[in-house]
């Protein structure tokens, strides 16, 4: 008996249980789309995904770009954990920030990153205007639940606004990162009554009726897809009730520290709930802060603890050990951006996957962090959303606004006009 066509109000609406706050996404699932799995079942195309990533404190350059430009270049030791990725992200290299070199308050970092997310001149309080995520956000996010999801990782105190905050709606105007695990997910999935919120129970036990009758309307291959999914929901909410328990709240003094170890194993956490996210179309738009702008933390699980990230890009770098120790901390970086490619090729939707929907966009407030450079920015772009060029290392002289420029319109499909110190396309990237 051939299966019933669902339609796309389902994808949209979920699982939810009568008087029960729980609300389950569902991945794209096969029976939604038309018969040659390019569109829904509705003629719609599948929606682009767009993520801005962002890691602090820049990069050691010899150990992160590449020598050779086109498609014939080597990964450097930084970048080695993309080699199963090589042909889903561009490099991009020597892209300038002209609006961090204006006259303003602040150390060289805050007026270095309010420039890369907004491209405006740091106001003291805060970024100059609202971020590109935000932007783009503005533009495609009205019709998901949530217009854009804001994602953190690493708890650190440190620091003023424009340090701590990597999405701003306008001028002076933060929308902080979620950086607990335990949070995210309740407001991905919801909960019901203390039994969900002290994890006792799981949300699939709120809507386990109805997913086994949405089962039985599925053929093999959605059975088998929904089966994994509902699996992966209950592999990362067992993985956040492994948590230490002091998790479950912000730090809010310096003396509160949480063990650092535990900052990989939440940075996937963190990954994979965005990936259910940007699956089940709850949000197209996301911003990820990996680490704060010049980040203090520790990095116990590489065996660098003597002093902190920001204190390593300057007193050792001069010496072969700080540059190796440099190397190692921005590999760790670029491993987990792996993950998170990762996770999204290996969703399927459509005829393809997530990752042939998205664009990824991984940036640092400066190139070389010893010297604060705000030219010669190497940022990476993953994902295959609006026929992005791949496997190619493209050097160039053009802005960080020419670069957002072109993600926004060509790649991800959001008419944004302009942005701030953008004065053409880059078509080396399209």
């Amino acid at each position: 008996m051939p299966v019933k066509p669902l339609s796309r109000r389902l994808f949209l609406s979920g699982l939810s249980a009568v008087g029960s706050a729980v609300r389950l996404g569902l991945p794209p699932l096969a029976a939604m789309c038309n018969s040659n799995g390019t569109a829904y079942a509705a003629h719609q195309p599948f929606p682009t995904r767009f993520v801005f990533w962002f890691n602090g404190n820049g990069i050691p350059e010899k150990y992160w770009v590449p020598r050779e430009t086109g498609s014939g270049f080597s990964l450097p030791s930084c970048l080695q954990p993309l080699a199963p990725f090589r042909d889903d992200i561009h490099i991009v290299t020597g892209l300038d920030s002209p609006a961090a070199r204006l006259p303003g308050p602040g150390n060289s970092h805050y007026p270095s990153m309010s420039a890369l997310l907004a491209g405006k001149v740091y106001t003291g309080r805060g970024a100059g205007g609202p971020s590109c995520d935000q932007r783009i956000a503005r533009k495609i996010g009205g019709q998901t639940r949530f217009r854009s999801l804001e994602i953190g990782v690493c708890q650190e105190s440190f620091g003023e606004a424009i340090q701590r905050n990597m999405s701003w709606a306008d001028r002076d105007r933060p929308l902080p990162p979620e950086l607990i695990p335990h949070r995210l997910f309740d407001r991905l999935f919801g909960r019901k009554a203390s039994a969900l919120l002290d994890r006792e129970r799981s949300v699939l036990d709120a809507v386990r009726e109805q997913a086994q009758a949405l089962q039985s309307r599925l053929g093999s291959e959605d059975k088998a897809r929904l089966d994994e999914y509902l699996t992966s929901v209950r592999e990362v909410e067992n993985a956040i009730a492994t948590l230490p328990p002091n998790y479950q709240r912000p730090v809010e003094r310096p003396s509160e520290a949480l063990d650092l170890r535990d900052y990989p194993r939440i940075a996937k956490i963190q990954s994979d709930l965005l990936v259910h996210a940007l699956a089940s179309g709850q949000t197209r738009v996301a911003s990820y802060m990996l680490s704060k702008c010049q980040g203090l933390s520790r990095f116990p699980w590489l065996g660098h603890t003597a002093q902190r990230h920001h204190e390593y890009t300057h007193g050792q770098v001069e010496t072969p050990r700080g540059m190796r120790i440099l190397r190692d901390i921005c590999r760790w970086h670029v491993e987990e951006f792996a993950y998170l490619i990762a996770r999204l090729k290996a969703t399927p939707e459509g005829d393809g996957n997530l990752l042939d929907h998205s664009s990824l966009l991984f940036v640092h407030e400066h190139a070389e962090a010893n010297a604060h450079k705000n030219n010669n920015l190497a940022v990476l772009l993953a994902g295959h959303a609006g026929k992005m060029k791949t496997g190619v290392h493209t050097r160039t002289t053009g802005t960080l606004g020419d670069l957002y420029l072109t993600v926004a319109e060509e790649l991800v499909g959001a008419p944004i006009g302009s942005f701030p110190t953008a004065n053409h396309k880059m078509t080396e990237i399209v």
